[in-house]
Order: structure tokens, then C-alpha cells, then sequence
């Protein structure tokens, strides 16, 4: 995998908790399979999805898989500390997994796919490691899909930046609109896509704080050093677009999102 653009420190860590906390039931109220299943987590990170999914099927086994051993501490310590037996962590490269083909019963990949300049490989990939007509379960967002009151060019323009920077590393972050396609030619059949949409208003306060803030804005933010260095924006530039967006999570803001689910079978 190519390095990770929001790189690999506490406050990104943090960041993606909030994020899974905030988004649990949008994302993961049917991310369930049939009890007596072993499910691989493709890219699992600090665990902060592995948390939420591995709880929820209590009667199935996970592995868990990244290629950063410092993001599988995190993710093994978090797994300890909420009790959650039925997980084991492994390093490894999604390219090059240490198992046989057919191995599991189901595969779940989630935010992963956006950082590699090969997902439709890495879907083939993972493809040979299901079992016959086990199914994947990818998530992943879509940057272009932001739209936010009071508007403002600036905001857009920052979020282009991370968009930018990770083309410069070979991802996607606009690989949402994408999945369909993706896994169909990566073989899989009976292929299905649902968007799941994020709406944040005053109304929604745990949104405001857990996924305006928390997730996206904190996102950007992240990203301001490596924009300006990188020439892609200036340092002025994006602490407006930043502040802009922190006030779309202010009295009479509104902010909207769009993540994709997708579902496909092995045919094989």
C-alpha cells in the first residue's frame, strides 16, 4: 500500500474512532453475517471499524490484517480494553496475504480502497481468498460528493487539496462512485451499491461534533501542511477554506456527505 496521506499519528488515530463512532449505525447496521463465518478485515488500521463489526457478530471470527504494525498495536490494545475475544491481528500486505485460496467465508474492506493505485487488483486479490460464493463488503467515501451551507470556495478548494494529495500518492478519494464498477470487473457477481448518506444539521449535535468537526473538517485540517508544502494551495488559502468549514458547524450550517456500500459474491 502507499503511504497512508493522513498519516499515522494520535490525532488521526482519534479522528477515525470519532468518525466510526459517529457513522456506526449509518454504515454498520447490516454489516452482519451468519454466525459460524471467518471474515477477513482487509486493512483493519487502528481497529476503530473492527470495534464496531467483530461485537456485532459474536458468533463469527475476524481476522484482521493491516501492513502497519504501529496501527495494529493500536488496534490490538483497543480490542483488549472493550473485551472483543473474537478478533485476531496479523500484519500483512493486502498483495500478498499469507493464506490459502478459499480461506474465508466473507471479506470486508473498509476506507481502504481510496489509498491504492490498484483497487480493482486488490479486489481480484482478495477475491481468491473467498470461499465459493462468499461474499465481499466494501465501504468507502467520495469527496466530491461535499456539499455544505454557508458555501464557500475556499472550503472546496481545501478539500480539493486532499483530493489532489492523494492522487499524488496513487488513491482515490473520490473512489465512492466507483464501486460498482470496480467490483464488477473485479469478478464478482450479483453486485449491489447503496449510498449512505450524512446530513448534519443543529438539529443533529452528535453529528455536528462527531463528523463535521471530529472527522471531516479534522480531516482537512490534517492535510493543510502537506497541501501548502506540496504548492497546491496557499497557507492563507486553506485556513479560510478550513474556518469556513468549522462554520458549517455553526448555528444555521448544514453539511452533507455521501459513503457507498457495496456488496458482491464470488461466482466462482
Amino acid at each position: 500500500m502507499e503511504k497512508y496521506v493522513h498519516g499515522y499519528t494520535v490525532r488521526e488515530a482519534t479522528r477515525l474512532n470519532d468518525q466510526a463512532n459517529a457513522l456506526d449505525h449509518l454504515l454498520h447496521d447490516d454489516s452482519l453475517w451468519p454466525a459460524g463465518s471467518l471474515i477477513l478485515e482487509a486493512g483493519c488500521g487502528v481497529g476503530s471499524q473492527t470495534k464496531i463489526i467483530a461485537p456485532n457478530n459474536p458468533g463469527s471470527r475476524f481476522i484482521s490484517v493491516d501492513i502497519s504494525g504501529e496501527s495494529l498495536a493500536q488496534a490490538r490494545h483497543l480490542a483488549e480494553e472493550q473485551k472483543i475475544i473474537n478478533v485476531s491481528f496479523e500484519q500483512a500486505d493486502i498483495y500478498h496475504l499469507p493464506y490459502p485460496d478459499g480461506y474465508f467465508d466473507h471479506v470486508f474492506v473498509c476506507f481502504v480502497l481510496e489509498h491504492l493505485p490498484d483497487p480493482s487488483g486488490a479486489l481480484r486479490k482478495l477475491r481468491q481468498f473467498l470461499k465459493p460464493s462468499g461474499t465481499i463488503m466494501v465501504i468507502e467515501g467520495d469527496h466530491g460528493s461535499t456539499y455544505f451551507h454557508p458555501d464557500s470556495e475556499e472550503a472546496h478548494e481545501a478539500i480539493r487539496c486532499l483530493v489532489e494529495l492523494q492522487k499524488q500518492g496513487g488513491g482515490d478519494a473520490n473512489i465512492g462512485r466507483r464501486l460498482y464498477p470496480l467490483l464488477n470487473d473485479s469478478g464478482f457477481k450479483d453486485v449491489k451499491v447503496s449510498p449512505r448518506m450524512v446530513y448534519v444539521d443543529d438539529s443533529k449535535q452528535d453529528l455536528v461534533e462527531g463528523f463535521t468537526k471530529n472527522t471531516f473538517t479534522a480531516m482537512i485540517e490534517g492535510i493543510a501542511d502537506k497541501a501548502v508544502d506540496a504548492g497546491i494551495i496557499t497557507r492563507q488559502k486553506i485556513r479560510k477554506g478550513i474556518s469556513d468549514l468549522y462554520r458549517t458547524a455553526s448555528g444555521g450550517g448544514t453539511f452533507c456527505y455521501t459513503f457507498f456500500k457495496g456488496i458482491g459474491v464470488n461466482g466462482e
